[in-house]
């Protein structure tokens, strides 16, 4: 297995205290199935030349960012100027605030790092005393990070043996639900359907266990690449998959007989046996 890359490494500081960690992402891009466009006749895959409407090839010498303010006009920036307001990659997380954990909305998360101690004694004594001060006070430390010439906010609390960094959006990162939620009708409940689907839901009510969904999208990619590798030809897909309750209109009615369907399954479940103490 090949060495593990921190994404960042620098200082946790909680008043005078420093720590030092480092960040590593807590997700995997394993998962992406990375499809190339390719010249079919010749089997050549696609290359995108820089191009300018009206001009054609243009050098990489020639070219700048730029800002539309209006329709085709644009506010030109030099890669030196940009330069000059990029952020120092601080390698210091200061810990500024705390806030009860679940108090941020799911909304404004970004993307999950583990945060480990960077190896001495010291810093993993101090990494020890702050994941166990934030678990007995129920609290999320925030803080800014500061990498690669942009500023984040990350939001910082226990997970598992150690803590989790996570950044998060801006304010004005993310939209108002007012701007779509303004659509939704006022409708008075029939108490008897709401009944009828929360009962629905306590049935289905589980422990959250991710390994429990699967990508059927990706399952099928993969299967389609073996397929046409293998043997250069495609299956089509089944109908005998559709939903027969799909004409079923009457919400109460598709209700009753999802909670009927459910109560034969609780019924066909054997009972679990109680473990054995100690």
């Amino acid at each position: 297995m090949a060495a593990r890359r921190p994404y960042w490494k620098g200082y946790l500081k909680l008043s005078l205290v420093n720590i030092a960690v480092e960040l590593y992402s807590a997700t995997s891009s394993g998962h992406h199935i990375r499809l190339n466009m390719i010249h079919q006749p010749s089997g050549k895959r696609i290359r995108y030349q820089k191009v300018a409407e009206g001009v054609g090839p243009v050098d990489t010498d020639d070219i700048v960012k730029g800002y539309e303010i209006e329709d085709n006009e644009y506010v030109l920036l030099s890669d030196e100027e940009l330069d000059k307001i990029k952020l120092e990659s601080k390698r210091t997380i200061n810990l500024i605030q705390f806030v009860d954990q679940g108090e941020i909305d799911p909304r404004y998360f970004e993307k999950p790092y583990y945060v480990v101690p960077a190896g001495n004694e010291i810093a993993q004594e101090g990494y020890a005393v702050i994941a166990d001060a934030l678990r007995k006070t129920g609290k999320t430390a925030l803080g800014q990070l500061s990498v690669r010439g942009r500023d984040h906010i990350i939001a910082i609390r226990p997970c598992g043996r150690g803590l989790l960094g996570e950044t998060l959006r801006y304010a004005d990162e993310v939209r108002a639900s007012e701007e779509v939620f303004d659509v939704i009708e006022k409708i008075k409940i029939d108490p008897d359907m709401a009944a009828l689907a929360g009962e629905l839901i306590e049935r289905r009510s589980e422990p959250f266990r991710p390994e429990d969904f699967k990508s059927g999208y990706r399952a099928a990619l993969l299967d389609l690449i073996k397929e046409k590798q293998s043997k250069g030809t495609i299956s089509a897909p089944s109908d005998d998959d559709r939903d027969s309750d799909a004409k079923i209109v009457d919400l109460m009615e598709t209700l009753r007989r999802s909670l009927d369907a459910e109560k034969q399954k609780s019924g066909k479940k054997k009972p679990r046996r109680s473990k054995k103490a100690a």
